[in-house]
């Protein structure tokens, strides 16, 4: 993905407007840069609201022309209501980013407004665009830059020791409790950054309805994480042995093996990090690549093999669920049946 700080986005090439006999522009020619933050300055009457009507494409009389780049969009919010206008401010604001509004009101009801009666809750959100400055979403992508890039979007609202979990999976009380007790402990592993991360095993994380993906490690004899594979096509065979894509893997990989599930623990300066790392990932997307991604465990070991990070691997003999499969939905609705009846958790879990 290249670094471009010097495209131009859009351009206004000898653009005029008159209103009647009056000419409140004149033979006006600019362009705008990726990533620039302009302000237009002047007196009343000066053409302001005229010159951005124009920018924004809503007022198309005029002489000249203007020039808006692919892949590009203008959003523009009027500076005077419209006549019998009898919506809010917020509530016009939120027609322009309707689909999210929806997401967060649905997200609020379903689980949202129930969480917030037991913790603070604060909502960031992954956008596709949401990248450096300087960087550009390449044409043609539509997926989101993967699990680092998510973590980061935190950055201004995490400013404590933290938790990363994927959502929409069961990890288990004891993980939670192991990774909360080693946050609260500040154990100093002697490098960079301290980190955590809930070490599931294998065997207790696969599906009987296909292959999974799963972040294989290497732990030493201090119960440290040495090495992390990205590891995809995991499978139990019939002769009770693993199967994965990956011939390097394959050698050694076994049942009991410890996999990360995406479940880390960390301090903020780890999320600074990630602000810095992001820039030298975009920079090295090669040109045409739609489907790369940022993704935690390629991140924390290219910090391990730099040895810049520590990360203590907390085992956890619970069961991970999640629906990689719709197959999947079943088995698990079953599984949470059992931990109710075993007394696990309350059948109303939040009344």
């Amino acid at each position: 993905m290249s670094n471009e700080p010097d495209k131009i986005i859009y351009s206004m090439i000898r653009v005029s407007k008159r209103h009647g006999q009056r000419e409140v522009l004149k033979d006006i020619s600019l362009s705008y840069f990726y990533g620039a933050k302009i302000g237009v300055l002047g007196l009343n009457g000066s053409g302001k609201s005229s010159l951005l009507k124009i920018l924004a494409g809503v007022d198309q009389s005029f002489e000249g022309k203007t020039v808006l780049a692919p892949g590009y969009t203008i959003g523009y919010l009027e500076q005077e209501p419209l006549v019998n206008e009898m919506r809010t401010v917020r509530e016009v604001v939120e027609e322009g980013a309707q689909e999210l509004v929806n997401l967060v009101k649905e997200f609020e009801e379903i689980i949202g407004n129930r969480i917030k009666e037991q913790i603070d809750v604060e909502y960031v959100f992954q956008e596709l665009d949401d990248l450096p400055e300087s960087f550009e979403v390449p044409q043609g992508r539509t997926k989101p830059w993967g699990t680092g890039q998510a973590v980061l979007c935190c950055k201004d609202v995490v400013k404590e020791p933290f938790v990363i979990i994927n959502a929409d999976d069961y990890y288990g009380k004891e993980a939670f409790v192991k990774l909360h007790d080693f946050l609260l402990s500040r154990e100093d592993l002697g490098r960079e950054f301290t980190m955590g991360m809930g070490g599931f095993i294998l065997k207790n994380t696969l599906s009987d309805n296909g292959t999974v993906t799963r972040g294989v490690s290497v732990v030493d004899e201090d119960g440290l994480l040495s090495q992390v594979h990205e590891t995809t096509g995991i499978k139990m065979g019939e002769d009770g042995q693993i199967k994965c894509d990956s011939e390097e893997v394959q050698e050694w990989i076994s049942p009991e093996d410890k996999v990360s599930m995406n479940m880390w623990a960390g301090y903020p300066e780890f999320i600074d990090y990630l602000a810095e790392d992001f820039k030298d990932f975009l920079a090295n997307v090669k040109e045409g690549d739609l489907k790369s991604e940022y993704l935690l465990p390629n991140i924390v070991d290219k910090l391990l093999k730099e040895e810049r990070a520590n990360v203590k691997v907390l085992e956890t003999q619970d069961r991970w669920f999640g629906v990689t499969y719709k197959e999947d939905k079943e088995t698990v609705q079953e599984a949470f049946r059992g931990l109710i009846a075993d007394g696990v958790y309350a059948e109303k879990l939040w009344e």
